[in-house]
C-alpha cells in the first residue's frame, strides 16, 4: 500500500489545510515511509502469540464501593443561591 499526492490532497481538504506543493510532496514521502516501516511487522512470526489489548499487564486498581452517609437536603441547600421546594432554582434557558 502506498499514499499518493491525491490521497494527501484529499485528507488536507477534509482537514481544511492549505498545503503547498512542496508540503504535499514531503507528507507523501513521510507517510509512505511510515507505511513501509509498518509493513515490516508482517514479517514477524506471531503464530504462538496471544492477542492482547495492552502491552502491559493492567489490573483494576479501584477501591470497593462503600456506602457512606450523605449530606442532608438542608446542608446541600445552604450552597444554593436560590432554592424552591428542596431543589436548586436556576434561571430559565428556554421561554
Amino acid at each position: 500500500m502506498s499514499i499518493s499526492n491525491n490521497d494527501v490532497q484529499h485528507v488536507a481538504k477534509l482537514a481544511r489545510l492549505n498545503l503547498t506543493a512542496e508540503e504535499e510532496q514531503t507528507l507523501t514521502g513521510q507517510l509512505n515511509a511510515i507505511l513501509k516501516y509498518a509493513e515490516k511487522l508482517n514479517e514477524l512470526d506471531t503464530e504462538n502469540i496471544e492477542p492482547t489489548t495492552h502491552v502491559l499487564h493492567v489490573s483494576n486498581v479501584m477501591r470497593e464501593d462503600e456506602t457512606k452517609e450523605s449530606l442532608s437536603i438542608e446542608q446541600v441547600m445552604r450552597n444554593a443561591p436560590e432554592e424552591e421546594e428542596g431543589q436548586f432554582k436556576v434561571p430559565a434557558v428556554m421561554e
